[in-house]
């Protein structure tokens, strides 16, 4: 768990006086941060990127971070690095190790909405100074997310991961079920933003859909191993790339048009995967409907 732990950030942005000149050396420290900085900046204004701006799992840009050098001690590497804008800070901020005034800074907490990443794409685009071009990234999201078929299939949804756990509302993952209209379970079970659901309780709950990550259901322990149990395969199943909902950011748009092109292709799978457990007599059909 430790390595899908988002970095938050707790610092405004700290502009007086007149409009500040564009920045010449951008240091982003976090992976979410590198999103931004990677659609926003000028390739040659980005000084670094985070530690795991290489790390395909976490970083939904991690082709064009290929191109940047990241950081591997960022505590001592920002000062010689000499930025002159820092966006994002680690838990605690104890990467500032300067004199105020030595870099701008921009904070960015983790966008757990669609709105909220708009907001963030403009913050950043000021900050880089390329307002035009965070404006042009907003309306080619809005054109894109305007544009998605309406799934035939809808329904409940779990987005189930390692060791069973379960991401609720008041998430990105949510504000991306709630746009391709399917239902939380979470949500109906009035589970917090993160719970555990044992198998039992998920079969009990019964599930139109499971949201997985793409990859989680290699068995490499006992975590990812539950979710390759048996009980579930009559289930459905969407696979996303959690590098597409860790963080906010353009890939927003990739997340939400990939579920909703799997709605309808899952749910005849699905539906055939029954259909042959029914012809062995492996699974019992009941008269009374699902729902």
């Amino acid at each position: 768990m430790r390595r899908r732990i988002i970095f938050t950030a707790f610092c405004a942005l700290a502009l007086t006086g007149a409009a500040p000149a564009q920045p010449r050396r951008i240091v982003s420290l976090n992976t979410c941060a590198d999103q931004y900085v990677l659609a926003l900046a000028d390739p040659a204004q980005i000084a670094a990127l985070s530690p795991y701006g290489h790390d395909p799992e976490l970083s939904a840009a991690v082709g064009k971070a290929r191109a940047f050098r990241t950081l591997k001690r960022p505590a001592e590497e920002v000062l010689a690095l000499r930025p002159d804008l820092l966006i994002g800070f680690p838990s605690g901020g104890s990467v500032v190790g300067a004199p105020p005034g030595r870099w701008r800074t921009l904070g960015l907490a983790s966008a757990d909405s669609y709105p909220m990443i708009l907001q963030q794409i403009r913050q950043v685009a000021a900050a880089v100074g390329h307002t035009e071009r965070g404006e042009a990234l907003i309306r080619a999201m809005n054109r894109d997310l305007a544009a998605l078929p309406r799934p035939k299939r809808r329904g409940v949804a779990a987005y189930y991961q390692r060791r069973g756990y379960m991401t609720g509302t008041g998430t990105l993952v949510d504000d991306l079920m709630r746009r391709v209209g399917l239902v939380n379970l979470a949500g109906r079970l009035g589970k917090p933003a993160l719970s555990q659901l044992s198998l039992e309780e998920m079969i009990a709950a019964r599930p139109d859909w499971l949201i997985v990550e793409s990859g989680s259901e290699e068995v490499v322990d006992q975590g990812t191993e539950m979710l390759r149990h048996p009980i579930l395969r009559a289930i459905p199943r969407i696979r996303v790339p959690q590098a597409w909902t860790v963080c906010g950011g353009p890939a927003y748009v990739d997340a939400a048009r990939s579920i909703a092109a799997q709605l309808d292709g899952a749910a005849h799978k699905g539906m055939a995967q029954l259909d042959g457990a029914v012809r062995k007599g492996a699974v019992r059909v009941n008269a009374a409907p699902r729902h």
